[in-house]
């Protein structure tokens, strides 16, 4: 059952910064000190409604200082393209990235806000071309364009899908590569990567896309969970009552729970082994 802190019952995030990046993370701030773990994502890394997020419930179960840069929303270019963060993930023993959806970054059809990625600013020539007759300033968001533009024309919103997942393997081949520390993808949702879908998040990433990445990376953990529409979702959960609709939808305590359980034995075996010659940060 959802409960209430005093006033006005919302969760106080304690939002922060670190080093040089513009962006706010949830608090309280940790210091980037000795030895530690980051953690990138969106809405589910950040622990939206949820006291204690899988990178809290990770940190607790190692003894190992986690250090949780979600961002609510958030797509790749959000971190791909902020050199700080970049550079505080190269002094990390590991980083577990989220697996975000690949509607959320500027591609060759559209460009996105540098920081709340699932803002639209604006289609590109190309997309005006293809969509003449689609008015693009009646959306302010990426999904709700996407979803006016299959509704205009499937034939045509293919080819928007295949710019989106080949933008995305290119920004994430990009990104991991930049990235001098052990990393460890982590799948969290409803659907198996094998299940096409464009509803769920990620949204539009496929098995395919991943399998791509994984020579870049540690591991990728797979956890597939229940609908976070169901009677259980906000047992556990802390919102007022302006946010309950949107807490109902969002993944609830048990999901950082699985989530935490399953990262828990990949970090601590990477933790604990030995750098390779010439890797260790």
């Amino acid at each position: 059952m959802a409960f209430e802190h005093p006033g006005d019952g919302a969760l106080d995030y304690l939002p922060c910064r670190y080093g040089k990046s513009r962006l706010l993370f949830r608090g309280p701030k940790k210091p980037l000190e000795g030895r530690f773990a980051v953690f990138f994502g969106g809405t589910e890394t950040y622990g939206k409604f949820i006291e204690y997020p899988f990178a809290d419930l990770v940190g607790d179960a190692l003894g190992f200082p986690t250090i949780n840069m979600g961002c609510v929303n958030a797509g790749i270019d959000v971190y791909a393209r902020d050199q700080p963060l970049t550079q505080i993930a190269n002094r990390a023993e590991v980083a577990v990235i989220q697996v975000m959806g690949a509607q959320n970054m500027s591609n060759r059809f559209y460009s996105v806000h540098p920081r709340r990625n699932d803002r639209f600013i604006g289609p590109s020539a190309l997309m005006q071309t293809i969509y003449r007759e689609v008015d693009f300033t009646e959306y302010a968001f990426t999904r709700h364009m996407l979803q006016a533009l299959q509704d205009h024309c499937e034939r045509r919103f293919d080819l928007v899908v295949e710019e989106l997942k080949a933008a995305w393997v290119a920004r994430m081949r990009s990104w991991m590569e930049s990235l001098e520390c052990r990393k460890v993808l982590l799948w969290l949702s409803e659907r198996t990567p094998e299940e096409e879908d464009h509803v769920l998040d990620p949204l539009f990433v496929d098995r395919r896309m991943l399998e791509q990445i994984r020579p870049l990376v540690d591991d990728i953990i797979e956890v597939v969970h229940m609908p976070a529409v169901n009677e259980f979702n906000t047992e556990g959960m802390v919102f007022s009552e302006l946010e309950a609709q949107a807490a109902r939808q969002t993944p609830g305590v048990s999901v950082h729970i699985e989530a935490a359980a399953a990262l828990v034995p990949v970090l601590e075996g990477l933790i604990e082994a030995p750098w390779p010659e010439g890797r260790a940060p």
